[in-house]
């Protein structure tokens, strides 16, 4: 038992304080800074939509208003068999010259519309971006600023929970977004990110390769190929785009089930990421990989603690539970006062370990996640 719980004990260590710690110890002893300048190529903004009426045609005129010159923006849209009213209001749309659409009949999948909308791209740059968030209007002027360095070869921009007025929450979903943003700060200072903001990115069009029809994750899979390629992928904490903070815990638990899966599935397409074909291979293993087995190291340790007899232990175990009821609590919304930051976010790491538990759960039976909009 004892092997059981201090193994568990490193791994979780590892996964929330040593990589964080490692990141931020080469940002200071081997920093990359990025060039930056003024630079205006053609674009193509591509998205994905299925059944989106409610907020397709508010999207689309968000992108329109951007900062960048009109003559030089194409705004793609494809829509993946949408039975709803979205093909009648993106037909409405695409009467403006700048706007192209593409309506599906048949619901293919996310992957199948990106790469519908990547060969009709026509733009230097492709930006990539999701209908539910609202991209700041100078913000994609800001990530094409990283492109006057020639070793970047994609720049994921920053999703913001919460509201452009008020600001950006930080409790719950929220504070764990706060943390995973200054990982991929880090990274980004000191070398690649590992994955983007599916929110808002931009790539270089010459070099995307056509995703595979299953994929799920292609905010993953499309700038780990642009590291395979010898290009940096990095990180603009400047350039905004925003989303609300909380839509529901189903719905939240749902998406980050199929993130999780999506993590064991690119292995499965992409096994090169696992060989030194990856030039982050140390750093996908680290952030993607390892915090898969987190919710059976914390069982591990759980356990272990339960039946080990020294006081260290048995103040361990205490300490566990204790952690568990204060997430119970916050789940059943019990918790109020100075603490209810704390127990908001016991309760987002007991989601996020139970999501990692039942996506491999998913991965062991073969089942399917498929995209939702």
């Amino acid at each position: 038992m004892t092997w059981m719980f201090w193994g568990s004990a490193l791994v979780l260590l590892y996964t929330y304080a040593g990589y964080p710690l490692w990141l931020r110890l080469r940002t200071w002893w081997r920093p990359w800074p990025v060039q930056r300048g003024m630079y205006e190529p053609a674009i193509s903004v591509v998205m994905v939509v299925r059944n989106e009426e409610a907020a397709v045609a508010g999207k689309i005129r968000n992108l329109l208003e951007l900062d960048y010159p009109a003559d030089l923006l194409q705004v793609l849209v494809v829509s993946d068999g949408s039975t709803d009213g979205t093909d009648a209001i993106l037909r409405e749309q695409a009467r403006n010259p700048r706007v192209h659409v593409v309506c599906n009949q048949l619901a293919q999948g996310k992957a199948r519309a990106l790469n519908d909308g990547i060969r009709l791209a026509r733009g230097e740059i492709a930006v990539f971006t999701d209908v539910r968030q609202a991209v700041e209007r100078d913000a994609v002027r800001l990530l094409l600023e990283n492109f006057v360095d020639q070793e970047v070869g994609a720049v994921s921009g920053e999703l913001m929970l919460g509201d452009p007025v008020k600001g950006e929450i930080h409790r719950g979903v929220g504070l764990y977004w706060q943390a995973e943003k200054l990982i991929r700060k880090w990274e980004s200072q000191s070398g690649s990110v590992i994955g983007v903001t599916g929110a808002l990115y931009a790539v270089r069009l010459n070099l995307l390769t056509r995703l595979p029809e299953e994929t799920i994750l292609d905010d993953v899979f499309i700038p780990m190929s642009v590291l395979r390629q010898g290009y940096r992928v990095v990180f603009d904490p400047r350039a905004h785009a925003w989303d609300r903070a909380d839509f529901g815990r189903d719905r939240e638990f749902a998406r980050k089930v199929r993130t999780l899966s999506g993590n064991y599935q690119l292995v499965q397409l992409a096994p090169w990421l696992l060989t030194k074909a990856n030039p982050v291979r140390f750093e996908y293993v680290s952030h993607k990989l390892i915090r898969l087995v987190s919710p059976f190291a914390l069982a591990g340790m759980l356990v272990a603690s339960a039946f080990l007899e020294h006081p260290l232990y048995r103040v361990t175990f205490v300490l566990q539970l204790a952690f568990y009821l204060l997430s119970a609590l916050a789940a059943a919304r019990l918790v109020r006062g100075p603490i209810a930051r704390e127990a908001d976010a016991a309760f987002t790491f007991v989601l996020l370990n139970t999501a990692a538990a039942v996506a491999f759960a998913h991965f062991v039976t073969g089942r399917k996640v498929a995209w939702r909009p």
